[in-house]
């Protein structure tokens, strides 16, 4: 890097310092004129959350995010600092981060008058001025503001000197973002110890008040039912706050769908993982969020989608592996691997520990049958429904793509409905789709035993 290293230096290059939120205002203005999103890969967002935050980081307000779990608060907080400047400068050695020409600090201060133009200059980058604190019970305001070092006293300097103080994460994050997530469940005391840094922004530690000028973007994050019940931010506190932004899960499957695949971890191994499948998880989802028996009050995280897209995947990758097939290739009945990840992440408001997967399962049947009629719902099923009503069809969860198909040239109506335009590696999750959603809409019957599955007449 070819940057000033010395205060002489810096001032030769021209450098003139703003405040953090001139900062972020400039760089939200530069997006803003090339047309590109404030945060990148925040979908659903575009017509709702993202306009709100733009506005609140141009005017310079402390954010807090309200919404449920899975909604992506963390991520978006977390992205804020990529409308920090690339590199600032601060006095080397500060622990606040000074800015060389606007020292805060009275020890700083009178080493910039000592050293003058040879004093030393360090460049920060975002990540460096970017501190996030997990509200827990245990926090101290020790933690966020600071405490009082006996042994800088002991060495006899006055409780009221700046300099006794061993600073916390929030003056240590002078000149950057200082975030805290699920802010309800921080103890109300320490609450408390926030107030003046949110306003005044000075801090107050065991009684003395140390009058220093930081200049700090807070931003908070709370879920409704934190907010209101388990912790309770203090009226004081939420009103220090310039701006409420109330996050949403995803309004549609298409949504859904996109930050599934877009987010999910596979490990770097090749899936095939035909349209069906994402859009029978994304449904499910949906659905899940309007059920009676589950807790809305909890929400159902866009994690729970993500993580049964990965169980899936996991599916076939296993058969592939037994089977030494490549690739790996999803099938409409791999889904059922996906219910423990899936009602892992809802609350089902019932006693009974197996009624998350009886929840479970009447959705994955719900999801199956509504992706059933956009794919196939113009078709007659007649043909197809008596020709496995007369000849069942047999097969093994685990059966080989070469088996399957091989099975398949015995049902040549079954073959017709599903149709000849996929992909080998992908007709196997269509013919799925089709037996499994004629199930779900009661033309056809489903018996299990072992891994092997029948599917014969329907029960009408």
């Amino acid at each position: 890097m070819d940057l000033p290293l010395t205060l002489g230096d810096l001032v030769d290059s021209g450098y003139q310092p703003r405040t953090i939120r001139e900062e972020i205002r400039a760089n939200v203005f530069a997006r803003i004129r090339s047309n590109t999103p404030i945060i990148e890969g925040m979908v659903g967002y575009e017509d709702t959350v993202l306009p709100e935050l733009e506005r609140a980081l141009v005017i310079g307000h402390d954010i807090i995010l309200l919404g449920e779990r899975g909604q992506g608060k963390t991520r978006i907080i977390r992205s804020i600092r990529h409308l920090l400047d690339e590199w600032i400068p601060v006095v080397e050695g500060s622990p606040l981060n000074e800015d060389p020409l606007r020292p805060i600090l009275p020890r700083t201060i009178e080493r910039l008058k000592q050293e003058g133009p040879k004093t030393p200059v360090a460049w920060l980058a975002p990540d460096a001025r970017f501190s996030e604190k997990l509200a827990t019970p245990d926090t101290t305001i020790a933690d966020l503001i600071g405490e009082v070092d006996p042994i800088k006293v002991a060495e006899g300097r006055y409780l009221a000197d700046a300099d006794t103080i061993h600073y916390g994460l929030v003056p240590r994050t002078n000149r950057g973002i200082f975030a805290i997530n699920e802010l309800p469940d921080l103890p109300e005391r320490i609450q408390v110890g926030l107030l003046n840094a949110l306003e005044e922004r000075d801090i107050q530690i065991r009684g003395y008040r140390i009058a220093l000028p930081l200049d700090i973007v807070f931003v908070a994050s709370a879920n409704p039912e934190d907010y209101t019940s388990r912790g309770r931010l203090i009226t004081p506190l939420k009103d220090r706050f310039g701006t409420q932004i109330t996050t949403h899960y995803p309004g549609a499957v298409d949504d859904e769908i996109e930050i599934m695949t877009t987010q999910a971890r596979l490990g770097g191994l090749a899936v095939v993982v035909p349209s069906p499948v994402p859009q029978i998880i994304a449904t499910m989802a949906q659905l899940a969020r309007h059920h009676t028996s589950i807790s809305q009050h909890s929400g159902v995280s866009v994690r729970a989608s993500i993580a049964a897209y990965e169980a899936v995947a996991a599916a076939a990758i296993v058969r592939s592996v037994r089977n030494n097939e490549t690739p790996a290739a999803v099938r409409v009945t791999d889904i059922e691997a996906a219910l423990p990840a899936f009602v892992g992440k809802i609350e089902v408001e019932s006693l009974d520990p197996r009624e998350g997967f009886k929840v479970g399962s009447a959705l994955l049947r719900q999801a199956t049958a509504t992706v059933f009629a956009q794919v196939y719902g113009s078709q007659d099923t007649t043909a197809v429904v008596e020709e496995i009503s007369q000849t069942p069809l047999e097969m093994s969860a685990d059966e080989p793509d070469a088996a399957y198909r091989a099975l398949l040239a015995s049902y040549p109506m079954l073959l017709d409905f599903v149709g000849s335009t996929h992909p080998p590696e992908e007709l196997a999750c269509f013919v799925d789709l089709a037996l499994e959603g004629l199930v779900a809409t009661r033309r056809l019957s489903r018996h299990t035993m072992a891994n092997r599955v029948t599917f014969g007449p329907g029960r009408g």
